[in-house]
Order: C-alpha cells, then sequence, then structure tokens
C-alpha cells in the first residue's frame, strides 16, 4: 500500500513537474481551475459528499500554493532532485489528509483511482522515450 501511495506521488509530481516545465506553471490554469478539476475527478471516481468536496477543495488549494512556492524555489536555482523530493512529499501529504476525509469504500476507490493514474503516467512517460 504504501509502495503504490509513493508511485502514485511520484507520477503527480513528475507531471507537476513537467506541466510547469512546458507553459511556465499556469498551464493547467489558475490554482483554482486545477483544484475544481481534480475534484471533479475525483468525485467521479469516489462520489464525495458536498462537505467532502469543499474540505478535498481546500486541501488540493493549499496544495497548489505549496506547489508554487516549490517551483520558485526551483527557479531561483534549486535542484530538481530536491524538488522532486519536495513535492512528492507534498503529493503524498495532500493524499494522506483527503484519504482521511472518506469512507473505507471512498478509500478503495481512491487507492485505485491512483493506481490507473499511476499506470497511465508510465505508458505516456514509456511513449515519450519511444517505449523503451
Amino acid at each position: 500500500m504504501k509502495k503504490l501511495m509513493m508511485i502514485c506521488m511520484l507520477v503527480f509530481a513528475t507531471a507537476a513537474f513537467a506541466q510547469a516545465q512546458q507553459g511556465g506553471g499556469n498551464r493547467g490554469g489558475t490554482p483554482e481551475e486545477r483544484a475544481k478539476r481534480n475534484v471533479d475527478q475525483l468525485n467521479e471516481k469516489v462520489k464525495l459528499t458536498d462537505d467532502q468536496k469543499t474540505k478535498v477543495t481546500a486541501l488540493y488549494l493549499e496544495q497548489g500554493a505549496k506547489t508554487a512556492k516549490i517551483f520558485e524555489a526551483m527557479q531561483d536555482g534549486g535542484n530538481r532532485d530536491s524538488v522532486r523530493v519536495m513535492m512528492t512529499k507534498a503529493n503524498e501529504a495532500t493524499n494522506v489528509k483527503i484519504s482521511a476525509l472518506l469512507n473505507d469504500e471512498q478509500k478503495k476507490a481512491f487507492t485505485a483511482w491512483q493506481a490507473e493514474r499511476a499506470e497511465a503516467m508510465k505508458k505516456r512517460m514509456a511513449e515519450r522515450s519511444g517505449g523503451q
């Protein structure tokens, strides 16, 4: 379970990092738009209550603020490896907080969704690197 969570966090961090490199950091829209999109995707998989949606939105906004600070640090000469580690930790913390808001059935769906995202990211990475 821990390995799966780490893989999901790493995948998410890598995706966020790659997206920021390609579009100056705001390619996915405003932090509010990204949070809404993340909540909508999560809601499709785990069927959140209105209260959960509100709390998860706040968590994604908080994560967006942390991410922005991390990317600022990198632009000021930060090390990519340390940025990746910080992003992984931030994503992991957010997912732990989200999981704490979910009931047992939702947690199972959340874990499955994270595994789907990790597999999709692996596939995209393999396609980009020429299938190596």
